[in-house]
């Protein structure tokens, strides 16, 4: 029995061309050759001087392509690239990037869809661009409201159901709607695009101590705990609110397959903090797969061949896992 994801390549969209995406595309895939085919989608001469390339007509001939040359199916872009210096010329270039990786992926071309880091400033100077990030321009795409962002390393995967707000406004922002929606699409995530029939949840406190029965706080006492027993059922084992400063440590992590967090900084502290090259962001509620590195465009030390390619070696790599997970076998 087969599985048709393995003979779909991944599309790898560049990215910001005057940060480290391109270099990086390079790195990866002088790592993983045929062994985790992928293309990059991009204007080939903002890849660096002396890339072994070759063009590709379609996604499926990267997979021959790869083994012996980085398969490239060109995008237009309006100027060349100097590395670290942002040009607003190119800002529309590399929103077609993303649009023509969601549409191989849509189309069954492509396995999944893994993003090189985008710099938002560029793209709103460059082309008015509207969104807050990738995440929210991919759900614009999928005509999708809600989408979860997940961050996934070896050592841990969190979920943070408030992302770019002030820590001020987390309280108001946190509800019970959005944050069964969120337990729920990663639920539905890790099941069908990790291949985990029966995920661990645990949802963290907003709270220092998860409250500490009202002595810290309310909410969880108003209705966390409430919402938590409400949806425990047969599809996934949740448990919380767990106070975040225990929720971390080897022995607790070994007890969940995702920790649900209240914030931003809640869930990203310790996933940074524990594998802090290797972690990925993973867009849950999409109707396709996608990953990308953890990480910005870097534009300080961009063309200078120092940029670490790990995080987005990993987001390869778990893009090509998920998409094995997810396809069905025949």
């Amino acid at each position: 029995m087969s599985n048709p994801a393995r003979s779909l390549p991944i599309a790898l969209s560049c990215g910001e061309p005057a940060g480290i995406g391109p270099e990086l595309a390079v790195k990866a895939w002088q790592k993983l050759g045929a062994t985790c085919p992928f293309l990059w989608l991009g204007d080939p001469r903002h890849l660096p001087s002396g890339t072994n390339w070759q063009e590709v007509a379609s996604a499926a001939d990267a997979i021959d392509v790869s083994a012996t040359a980085l398969p490239v199916l060109p995008v237009g872009f309006a100027a060349p690239a100097v590395p670290g210096q942002l040009d607003p010329r190119n800002a529309a270039g590399v929103i077609s990037a993303i649009e023509t990786g969601v549409a191989l992926v849509q189309s069954g071309q492509a396995s999944a869809l893994c993003t090189a880091p985008i710099h938002k400033k560029a793209l709103i100077d460059g082309a008015g661009f509207s969104y807050p990030g990738h995440t929210e321009f991919l759900a614009n795409l999928g005509d999708l409201d809600d989408v979860v962002m997940m961050l996934a390393s070896p050592e841990l995967r969190v979920v943070p159901a408030t992302i770019h707000i002030a820590l001020s406004e987390v309280p108001a922002k946190l509800t019970p709607d959005g944050l069964r929606a969120t337990i729920e699409i990663t639920a539905q995530g890790l099941r069908k695009q990790f291949g985990i029939a029966h995920p661990r949840i645990a949802v963290a406190g907003l709270n220092p101590h998860a409250g500490e029965d009202g002595a810290m706080g309310q909410e969880e006492l108003d209705w966390i705990r409430g919402l938590i027993a409400d949806m425990q059922n047969s599809a996934y084992t949740l448990t919380g609110p767990h106070p975040a400063d225990t929720l971390f440590h080897a022995a607790a992590r070994a007890r969940y397959d995702v920790a649900v967090c209240m914030y931003h900084d809640q869930a990203l502290i310790p996933i940074k903090t524990l594998d802090f090259d290797r972690g990925v962001n993973v867009t849950l509620g999409l109707p396709f797969i996608r990953t990308s590195p953890d990480h910005g465009t870097a534009c300080d030390i961009a063309g200078q061949d120092i940029a670490n390619p790990s995080s987005l070696i990993e987001a390869l790599l778990l893009a090509q896992s998920m998409s094995r997970s997810a396809a069905p076998s025949t």
